[in-house]
């Protein structure tokens, strides 16, 4: 049994175990879902059955999970004082007294070491990707996070980094309505983040960041309706584009639309009627509408590419 010390001064005797489960959810694991996205360009190119660079692209998912982690640990450092009296945050390990500053520095630099070997050993050019999305990340955390609108337009370029860095470990081109579409869906989830940042400060009267005063529920509800009604349009543009049809072989790709309209609609619904939008990783753990429509949105655009001489439809 060990000693740890929490904030208040008190005192709780907590066992190897604990401590242990403790470091592993600093690295925050259940945020590694969005590392996923280095699978993405994968997937679009066709190559999903591709043994070798299947295996490729999770060793970059690895990389890009454990450099992500180190800089997670970062910011859970430098905000612990307003982590704790955040609603949610202050349950983390560092908020809540569960991993020591010191711990939490060696577990840092153990994530970013480890992240920064394998990238080298992938390639040079994915090295660089993780590099550019560690330092873009730094200089948001100190200080560019502050800064309302490019704090949202920030965290939506990491996941554009995220579907490079997975075009690289797999050898596999990106396309350019692939980067838009990422981006934008990525800008839709940042925004509904900060109105729920919002909606806190509402009910608390406690900012939880200093972005938020450049924002009101207005202003976010407005731009969360005007990314969605783009992100449909520019999804249905790319799905009946004729390059996107020579390359796959089949017109039909924009019936997948109605999985995207349909899951565009849930996660307005949980915004703005559920006003439960704060995480949007919690959100795809949790809402059983969303997988539902995301598993069938894979399903019918993996059935659409990878077997383009079905036809169940005649034109």
């Amino acid at each position: 049994m060990s000693i740890v010390y929490f904030k208040t001064g008190e005192k709780r005797e907590t066992s190897k175990l604990d401590i242990f489960i403790s470091h592993i959810l600093l690295l925050r694991p259940a945020h590694w879902i969005k590392n996923l996205f280095l699978f993405i360009p994968l997937f679009f190119a066709g190559e999903l059955l591709n043994l070798q660079k299947i295996y490729d692209v999770c060793v970059g998912w690895c990389a890009f999970s454990l450099a992500a982690s180190s800089i997670y640990i970062l910011n859970d450092i430098k905000d612990i004082e307003s982590d704790r009296i955040h609603p949610e945050k202050r349950f983390r390990p560092l908020p809540a007294g569960k991993v020591s500053i010191p711990h939490a520095i060696m577990l840092m630099s153990v994530s970013l070491i480890a992240g920064f070997v394998i990238s080298y050993f992938i390639s040079l050019k994915f090295l660089f990707i993780v590099g550019l999305y560690l330092i873009v990340n730094i200089l948001y955390s100190f200080g560019l996070k502050n800064i309302s609108i490019l704090d949202i337009l920030l965290l939506s370029a990491g996941f554009n980094l995220r579907i490079k860095a997975g075009g690289v470990a797999a050898d596999i081109g990106v396309s350019e309505w692939l980067m838009i579409m990422v981006f934008l869906l990525a800008l839709l989830m940042a925004i509904a983040k900060r109105r729920d940042d919002l909606l806190i400060k509402a009910s608390t009267g406690k900012e939880m960041r200093k972005s938020i005063g450049g924002y009101n529920l207005d202003f976010m509800n407005v731009s969360l309706a005007l990314v969605s009604a783009i992100i449909i349009v520019a999804y249905l543009m790319y799905t009946l584009s004729p390059e996107v049809e020579h390359r796959f072989g089949t017109y039909r790709l924009y019936y997948t639309g109605l999985f995207v309209v349909a899951g565009i609609l849930r996660y307005l619904q949980i915004t703005y009627v559920q006003n439960s939008s704060g995480s949007p990783t919690k959100i795809l753990y949790k809402d059983r509408f969303l997988q539902i429509t995301i598993m069938l949105w894979l399903l019918s655009f993996y059935f659409l590419i990878y077997f383009p001489d079905i036809h169940i439809f005649d034109r």
